[in-house]
Formats: structure tokens, C-alpha cells, sequence
């Protein structure tokens, strides 16, 4: 007997029974998305590897570690995209959407990382982003966190997340910074874990990010990058702050909060729950003025945002906010007996689907006995059974059975059926 095939480790299989709950919060998304006039751009789930490398940085995790990179069949180097931004970026310049004009994008899609698969994290992941160029004040930052404050708001999860501000500051002043944490950081070697010594001289602010407990200590006593921003940095964030004070959203300021890639400067945000245990962060992003120039296109402005669908779906479910009728996919199933009433089954379904355009409607296929299509009714979850036998077929009428409600059965003439449906389903219309 030949072995069965499984799926590979860390990429899963999204079944049936868990796609509604991912087609609600993407419909939640989508409507988002286009309430603020932000339009969605797709781009190629393989890109050049110097892309991710020359975008995120060559010494962090996601480059050194995660990525999916081979050479194809001309030997070129290519890698499946472990993050959003650089993909967008690369395609807005490539296309030409950047010259003179502001943009708002949103994405969504699969991302690639090689680590080890846990609940909520894995190898093949989900992300939803937004990506905005060519405006350079605090207002647009504002509008980023509002936007997706108001998507918590929608699915119940305000009271369940905490936004998290710190700023990065220009450039210059980030530069600046890194070589007082390096000094401090040389000072105090001893206490250093391999990895922060691997990273001292590369990517220090990253140790500011270390879950190691015998370090935090001396983390908490480090430089804070508050404490060097410039004037222009320290005026955008403070005027972020108080935009954010009058639109009424709580935020803690964290200055060690950094973020993993090289690309972000002034703000960074990020999302918290305490609801998933260590995978704490559900939404992240930031202001990244340079990476447009840095990946070949004229200097423009950007900030933007990614959230992970994977963890966000896993919080509604472990917090019960998913819909009671989230998983009831079918309104009516149709069930017939005899291969003529099939027939007009058939075309019946037609008929109700061109009249109610919005109706979940299943016609039953594969014959079989009235206990066997009415078992087949209820496990479809269908309020409502429509019967066509040979009695209905003669007579030109349709049996209606209600499947959830104690209400008597009744038989009706087939031009009654889509005006009851109607009035029965006010979305099918």
C-alpha cells in the first residue's frame, strides 16, 4: 500500500469548518479597506532574494534564519515572501504609482517564514497590510492606528488589545543612538547572551527586544532612544500623541520597542493581547521614509501596517467572539423524488438563485429516500427544506418544511416560493 502524503510541517490545510470565520474577518477587512479609500494591489508570492535582503537587512532573523530561498533553473536567486511591505514597495515603484502621487494600498496573502510551527505562528502565514506613500506628517499615522482601531472596535476585540507607541527617530539620530548602545552594550559583556554578542556591532537595537530574563536588567537600564530623538521627531511624535488623545485611543508609550526590520524610522506601533500567551502581538508597523530610495525609486514618505490573520482569527476564537451563525452556510435545501421532479429540482434552483440573487440555496444531488435527504437537510444547517415530489410536480406546488422552528408544514404553488423566501431571508433580495 503506497504511503500517504502529508502536508509539510508548519503549512496547513484551512478547512471547511474554519473558512467561515476567515471569510467573516476578511469581509470585515475588505469593507474596511474601502471605507477609508485605501485599494488593494497583489503582488507575486516569489521575489529576487536582494529585495528582502537590501529592504529588511541582511543581519536580522528573518534574513540570517527564516527565509525560503533557492535558486531556479537560470540560477537566479529567489525567495518566497516572508513579509508584505518590500513586495508593495518594489511594485509601486516598478509601476510607476509613486511619481507625484499619494497612494493608499492594502494587501493580503500568504507569507513564508521557515521557524518552528506553534499555535499561531507557522510556516505558511496570512497577513493583511496597508501600505501609504507620499505623505509625511503625523496625521497619516494617526489615521493607520485609527483604521485599524476601528477594526477591533468591529470585532469586539477593543477591550482585549493595547497599542504600543515608540519612535525611532530620524536617521541620523537612529544612527547616533546605535553607537551609544553599542558602548553601553561593550560595557556589560559579560551579560550578554551569544546572540545580543553576535548582534552588538550589527543590529544593537534588536537586543533592546530580547526575551532573555538574566538580561533584562541591563536592557532596562540602556539608553533610551526617546532620550536622542531630534526636534522634528520629537515634535511628530508628540503631535501623534495628541492626536491620538483627542480621537479617544489609549496607548502605553514603550521605548524599547524597536521592531525586527531595519526599514522603520520615527513611529513604530504595535498591537498587544495578553489573550494568546507569548504570541502577544497581533498587529505592527511603522513609518519607513527611506525604503522607497533605498530599494531604487525617488525619496518618498511611507508608514504602514501588517496584522496576522492566523492569530487574529485564533483571539475571536479563543475569546467567543465568533457569530452564532457564523457556520450556517445554507437558507434552504431542496430535496426531490423521482428522476423527473430531480429534473425540475434542478431548474427550480435555477429559478429561486435569478429571482433571490442573495439565497443560500442547496439542491440536493444523488437520490436516495426521504430519511436520507432529510438527514442530509439537517446537517446542512438550512432553515427551511423545500420538497418536490411527484404529488408537488403534478399539482405545480412545492411542500416548505421549517427545520428549526415548530412551525406546521405547509405546500404552496411554485410562483408563491421566491416572494416568501424573499420576506423569510431579507438579505437573499
Amino acid at each position: 500500500m503506497l504511503s500517504k502524503i502529508q502536508a509539510i510541517r508548519g503549512m496547513n490545510d484551512l478547512l471547511p469548518e474554519q473558512s467561515p470565520l476567515w471569510q467573516y474577518f476578511e469581509g470585515h477587512i475588505r469593507s474596511l479597506m474601502s471605507r477609508y479609500g485605501y485599494q488593494e494591489i497583489r503582488t507575486p508570492i516569489l521575489e529576487q532574494t536582494h529585495l528582502f535582503k537590501r529592504s529588511i537587512g541582511e543581519v536580522t532573523d528573518i534574513v540570517e534564519k527564516e527565509m525560503y530561498t533557492f535558486d531556479d533553473r537560470n540560477g537566479e536567486s529567489l525567495t518566497m515572501r516572508p513579509e508584505g511591505t518590500a513586495s508593495v514597495v518594489r511594485a509601486a515603484i516598478e509601476s510607476g504609482l509613486l511619481h507625484n502621487q499619494t497612494q493608499r494600498l492594502w494587501y493580503t496573502g500568504p507569507m513564508f517564514r521557515y521557524e518552528r510551527p506553534q499555535k499561531g505562528r507557522y510556516r505558511q502565514f496570512h497577513q493583511v497590510g496597508a501600505e501609504i506613500f507620499g505623505l509625511d506628517g503625523p496625521d497619516i499615522d494617526v489615521e493607520a492606528i485609527l483604521l485599524t482601531a476601528r477594526l477591533w472596535k468591529q470585532l469586539g476585540l477593543t477591550e482585549h488589545v493595547t497599542l504600543e507607541l515608540n519612535s525611532l527617530g530620524s536617521n541620523e539620530a537612529r544612527a547616533a543612538y546605535r553607537e551609544r548602545l553599542i558602548e553601553y552594550f561593550s560595557a556589560h559583556m559579560d551579560a550578554l547572551d551569544e546572540d545580543a554578542k553576535r548582534r552588538l556591532h550589527t543590529n544593537p537595537l534588536r537586543i533592546l527586544d530580547s526575551k532573555t530574563p538574566e538580561m533584562q536588567n541591563i536592557i532596562e537600564q540602556a539608553p533610551q532612544l526617546l532620550d536622542h530623538l531630534d526636534d522634528d521627531s520629537r515634535t511628530h511624535f508628540e503631535t501623534l500623541k495628541s492626536l491620538l488623545d483627542s480621537a479617544g485611543v489609549p496607548y502605553v508609550v514603550n521605548p524599547r520597542l524597536v521592531r525586527g526590520l531595519d526599514y522603520y524610522n520615527r513611529t513604530v506601533f504595535e498591537w498587544t493581547t495578553t489573550a494568546l500567551g507569548s504570541q502577544g502581538t497581533v498587529c505592527a508597523g511603522g513609518r519607513y521614509d527611506g525604503l522607497v530610495e533605498q530599494l531604487g525609486g525617488k525619496s518618498v514618505p511611507a508608514v504602514g501596517f501588517a496584522m496576522g490573520v492566523e492569530r487574529l482569527v485564533l483571539l475571536l476564537d479563543t475569546l467567543g467572539l465568533v457569530p452564532g451563525d457564523l457556520h450556517q452556510q445554507v437558507d434552504v435545501y431542496l430535496m426531490a423524488f423521482g428522476e423527473t421532479a430531480e429534473r425540475q429540482a434542478m431548474l427550480l434552483g435555477e429559478s429561486l438563485r435569478d429571482a433571490l440573487p442573495g439565497l443560500r440555496l442547496q439542491v440536493h444531488c444523488g437520490g436516495g429516500s426521504f430519511k436520507s435527504q432529510m438527514k442530509k437537510a439537517d446537517r446542512s444547517g438550512a432553515d427551511i427544506a423545500l420538497i418536490l415530489g411527484e404529488d408537488e410536480l403534478r399539482d405545480q406546488k412545492v411542500s416548505l418544511k421549517y427545520m428549526r422552528e415548530s412551525l406546521e408544514q405547509q405546500t404552496l404553488d411554485v410562483s408563491e416560493l421566491a416572494p416568501l423566501l424573499a420576506e423569510r431571508f431579507p438579505n437573499a433580495r
